[in-house]
C-alpha cells in the first residue's frame, strides 16, 4: 500500500490533481466554520443534544448546521433535488428519455437538478432560520429578524449551498473520487478530533469496558461494510461467435456482476432528507395561532422525537429507497437488450423477456439482502443507545458506512488512473 502511494505521488498530474482535491475539500471546511451572527450558542447546542434528527443531519453538513454557519444546508438541497428529478423522470416520459440520451442526456439532467437546488436551498433555509427563531419551548437560538435579515441570511445559506454543489462537481471532474460524497466524507471525518477529544476529557477508568467493546463493534461493522460494498452475484455469459469479413469474433465466456449493494448510501441519504421534512414542518407550525394546526404539528414532532417510530420509519424508508435507487440504476431489461444486441447470452434462458426475467429475479434477491444490510446500519447508533444507554450517534453505523464506501471507492479511481499511466497500451 506504501508503495502505492509513492507511485501515486511520483506521477506529478495525479500529484496535482490530490493537492487540488485536498484545497478544495479544506475550503468547504472553511465555509462550514463561517458563523451566521447572532447566534445563542447555549441554545444552540441543547437543541443539538435533544434533537437526534437534526443531530444526524449535522453529520451531513460536515458540522456546518450545529456551527450555524452558511454552508449550514450542505449539499442536502442539491441531493433532494435529485431525488425530485429521478422521480419525475419515472412520471415524465420527455425525462426518461433524457436519461437514455448517454452524456447529452446527463448533462441536461444535471443542469436541471442544479436550477431545482435553488428554490429548495431558499426553502429549506426558510424552514430551518424559522425554527431556530420562533423556538420550541425553549430558549431562541435567534432573536427577532428584520426582513432584510431574513433576505441577508436566505442569500447567504443559498450560495454557501451552491458553492458546496460547485466545488463537488470540480472535484469529480478531477476523477479522484466522487465529489459530494468526498465532501460528506470531510465533514464526518472533520468530526473525529472533536469527538476524541469530548471523550478523552470525560473518560474514567469505568468506561474502558465499554469503550473496547465500541472498538470491537466498530471494527466488525467496518468489515462487515467491506465485504457487503464488494459483494457481487456473478451471472454467466456467453457470447456466440460471429464472423465479420475474413476475422472471427467473439466465442468468449465471461460473467455479469451484480452488486449485492448496488445503491451505496444513496439510500441512507435519501431517507434522512425525507424524515427531515415533517420535523421541520411540524416545528414551524407548532406556534401556529389555529389551535387545530399547532396541536397536530405537536403531535407530529413528539412522533418524530419517539426513537421507536423514527427508528422504524428511517429503517422501512432505507429498504424502500434501495429497491427505487437499484431499480433506477440497473434496469434489467436495458441490460438484457445490451447483451443481445451484442450476440451474448445466459446460458439456459433465451434472449430478451426470459433474461430480462431471470436478471430482475435475482435482482430482487439479492437487493432485499442489501436492503436489510442498510438499514440495519442505518438504526445502528439507535439500537446501541438502547444496549448501552449511551448516546452513539455521532459516529454511528451510517457515517462508518460513508466513510469506508468512499475511501473504497477513491483507492479504485486512484488505481485506475494509475494502471492507464503504467499500462503501455495507453
Amino acid at each position: 500500500m506504501i508503495r502505492k502511494f509513492l507511485q501515486i505521488w511520483r506521477v506529478a498530474d495525479l500529484r496535482k490533481k490530490i493537492l487540488m482535491v485536498l484545497f478544495l475539500l479544506a475550503v468547504t471546511r472553511v465555509l462550514a466554520a463561517i458563523p451566521i451572527p447572532g447566534v445563542n450558542v447555549a441554545a444552540l447546542q441543547q437543541f443539538f443534544n435533544q434533537n437526534q434528527l437534526f443531530g444526524l443531519l449535522d453529520i451531513f453538513s460536515g458540522g456546518g448546521l450545529s456551527n450555524f454557519s452558511i454552508a449550514m444546508m450542505g449539499v442536502g438541497p442539491y441531493i433532494t433535488a435529485s431525488i425530485i428529478i429521478q422521480l419525475m423522470a419515472i412520471i415524465i416520459p420527455s425525462l426518461g428519455e433524457l436519461q437514455k440520451e448517454g452524456e447529452q442526456g446527463r448533462v441536461k439532467i444535471n443542469q436541471y437538478t442544479r436550477y431545482l437546488t435553488v428554490p429548495l436551498a431558499i426553502l429549506q433555509g426558510f424552514g430551518t432560520i424559522a425554527l431556530f427563531t420562533r423556538g420550541s419551548g425553549g430558549p431562541q437560538i435567534l432573536g427577532f429578524l428584520a426582513p432584510m435579515d431574513w433576505v441577508l441570511i436566505l442569500i447567504s445559506i443559498t450560495a454557501g449551498t451552491l458553492v458546496l454543489m460547485w466545488i463537488g462537481e470540480l472535484i469529480t471532474e478531477y476523477g479522484i473520487g466522487n465529489g459530494l460524497s468526498l465532501i460528506i466524507f470531510a465533514g464526518i471525518v472533520a468530526q473525529i478530533p472533536t469527538f476524541l477529544s469530548q471523550a478523552a476529557l470525560t473518560y474514567n477508568s469505568s468506561q474502558l469496558p465499554t469503550i473496547i467493546g465500541f472498538a470491537l463493534i466498530a471494527v466488525f461493522v467496518i468489515l462487515a461494510i467491506v465485504t457487503m460494498t464488494e459483494a457481487t452475484r456473478n451471472i454467466p455469459v456467453s457470447y456466440a461467435k460471429r464472423v465479420r469479413g475474413n476475422k472471427l469474433y467473439g466465442g468468449v465466456d465471461t460473467h455479469l456482476p451484480i452488486r449485492v449493494n448496488t445503491a451505496g448510501v444513496i439510500p441512507i441519504i435519501f431517507a434522512i432528507s425525507v424524515l427531515l421534512f415533517p420535523g421541520v414542518i411540524a416545528n414551524f407550525l407548532v406556534n401556529a395561532k389555529t389551535p387545530a394546526i399547532a396541536n397536530f404539528a405537536r403531535e407530529v414532532n413528539e412522533l418524530f422525537q419517539n426513537q421507536t417510530f423514527y427508528g422504524i420509519a428511517y429503517f422501512i424508508l432505507v429498504m424502500a429507497f434501495t429497491y427505487f435507487y437499484t431499480s433506477v440504476i440497473f434496469n434489467p431489461q436495458d441490460i438484457s437488450e445490451n447483451i443481445q444486441k451484442q450476440g451474448g447470452f445466459i446460458p439456459g434462458l433465451r434472449p430478451g423477456r426470459q433474461t430480462a426475467e431471470f436478471l430482475s429475479k435475482v435482482l430482487n434477491r439479492i437487493t432485499l439482502a442489501g436492503a436489510i444490510f442498510l438499514g440495519l446500519i442505518a438504526v445502528l447508533p439507535f439500537l446501541m443507545q438502547l444496549v448501552t444507554k449511551t448516546q452513539a450517534l455521532t459516529l454511528g453505523g451510517t457515517s462508518l458506512l460513508i466513510v469506508v464506501a468512499v475511501v473504497i471507492e477513491t483507492v479504485k479511481q486512484l488505481e485506475s488512473q494509475l494502471t492507464m499511466r503504467d499500462y503501455e497500451g495507453f
